[in-house]
């Protein structure tokens, strides 16, 4: 029996680590978090398991699918062995990225991680609001009200 994978987030500044960064190297390490939930969520994460890749402070949206390809190690940044990286490889960018403020306005979306531990790096993603946020991805965003 196949084991149903896991769905998670991670946010990234674009500007320091993204999207584009993780295409150009075809795997990378994602390190530097020094969270102690987002490490837990680092841990519990299996090689196989889907990322969303979120743009933060510049974008601020969720632009591509990433996989996990090495479980848990010790983070390379870290020289206290406290904190924990995995490797992540790109699976594909989204036909059109998905905007915080999209999330934010979508009522199936309101109890994701996103929104309500909003200071996580690493967050769980529940297999409906998966579902939910590919699919608004397929279909251009809605015309914004004329003032």
């Amino acid at each position: 029996m196949t084991k149903i994978k896991s769905h998670w987030l991670m946010k990234s500044e674009p500007d320091v680590y993204g999207w584009d960064d993780l295409v150009a190297e075809g795997e990378g390490t994602w390190d530097g978090v020094r969270n102690y939930t987002a490490r837990l969520h680092l841990r519990a994460m299996q090689v196989g398991d889907q990322v969303f890749f979120y743009h933060s402070n510049i974008g601020v949206e969720i632009v591509g699918i990433a996989e996990v390809t090495r479980e848990g190690f010790q983070d390379p940044t870290d020289d206290t062995g406290r904190w924990t990286s995995v490797k992540i490889k790109p699976v594909r960018k989204l036909k059109r990225p998905v905007t915080l403020k999209e999330i934010k306005a979508d009522p199936a979306l309101a109890q994701m991680d996103l929104l309500t531990k909003f200071r996580l790096s690493v967050s769980t993603v529940k297999p409906a609001e998966w579902e939910h946020i590919l699919s608004l991805s397929e279909v251009p965003p809605s015309p914004s009200p004329l003032p």
